[in-house]
């Protein structure tokens, strides 16, 4: 019921900056965005509902911003002072009506 697109990964230095962004088929009140890497499990990062509540990793808060343009159904991750550990293919999520939707996964590499 609900497609999730993303787009803006790809490779950053050290200490530099990033914006994903997922556009959403419909609107959905909470969105969020989620972290795997290769053999390890996939971990949360940042939500935000369509209200402006939002919920952060402790690792990345005050580094990252989750922020959402409702008129587009598209949720954003800002993603500042990066660093190689942070490596990772990120994905958008989102639960709607008790199912789970996700992202294709886009890939975004720290270099130091």
């Amino acid at each position: 019921q609900v497609q999730l697109v993303e787009s803006g990964g790809g490779l950053v230095q050290a200490g530099g900056s990033l914006r994903l962004s997922c556009a959403a088929s419909r609107t959905i009140i909470k969105m969020g965005w989620y972290r795997q890497t290769p053999g390890r499990q996939r971990d949360l990062v940042a939500t935000r509902t369509s209200g402006g509540i939002t919920t952060y990793e402790d690792s990345v808060k005050g580094r990252f911003t989750i922020s959402r343009d409702n008129a587009k159904n598209t949720v954003y991750l800002q993603m500042d002072s990066r660093v190689p550990e942070e490596t990772a293919v990120y994905y958008c999520y989102t639960l709607y009506l008790g199912n789970e939707y996700w992202g294709q996964g886009a890939q975004v590499t720290v270099s130091s």
